[in-house]
């Protein structure tokens, strides 16, 4: 076992590993508000509908094996947002700690910079100090927080909000 860590486009073949990290996040953490598993049907919609906005799916992979996954989209639906993303890091929980995540972000932030993307944007759990702490080694500012906002595992849950910019500007409107 090498443990060496490669990053390229998911493929359909890493949809039932995507599908377990996403159920083990949502059964078991704050990082997805949602509160109920995911099938298959729901994450192939998933990668349809990103895949249609022309949005990146990475996986993360050791020795052959999706341990990771990231993504962007559009922050919001409106055109004057169009050069804002939103961001999504889930590792699965017996990868973490090895340099999946950053090598991810890092994939990330590189792919949304050469897009041409100005602003990314993360959507984090106030109490999730070590992702706060993660993206502010990649740059990123706290530029909000949102009380009881969010609700799961019955408590009322803050949301913080993170940005990191980048210096580009609009090729016109």
């Amino acid at each position: 076992m090498s443990d060496e860590i490669s990053i390229r486009k998911a493929t359909t073949d890493d949809l039932p590993a995507i599908r377990a990290i996403m159920n083990e996040a949502v059964l078991n953490s704050t990082a997805i508000y949602d509160y109920y598993e995911r099938d298959e049907n729901y994450v192939l919609h998933w990668w349809e509908q990103l895949h249609q906005q022309q949005m990146p799916i990475l996986s993360c992979v050791i020795d052959g094996r999706c341990v990771g996954y990231g993504t962007f989209s559009k922050f919001r639906p409106k055109d004057g947002y169009r050069f804002c993303v939103e961001h999504s890091v889930y590792i699965d929980k017996d990868f973490r700690g090895r340099g999946t995540g950053g090598k991810l972000l890092k994939a990330l932030i590189d792919l949304a910079r050469s897009q041409g993307y100005h602003t990314m944007v993360a959507g984090i759990d106030g109490d999730n100090k070590e992702s706060i702490r993660f993206h502010e080694k990649f740059g990123f500012v706290q530029v909000g927080y949102m009380k009881e906002v969010g609700y799961k595992f019955d408590r009322w849950l803050d949301l913080v909000f993170m940005q990191l910019t980048f210096p580009v500007l609009p090729t016109g409107d």
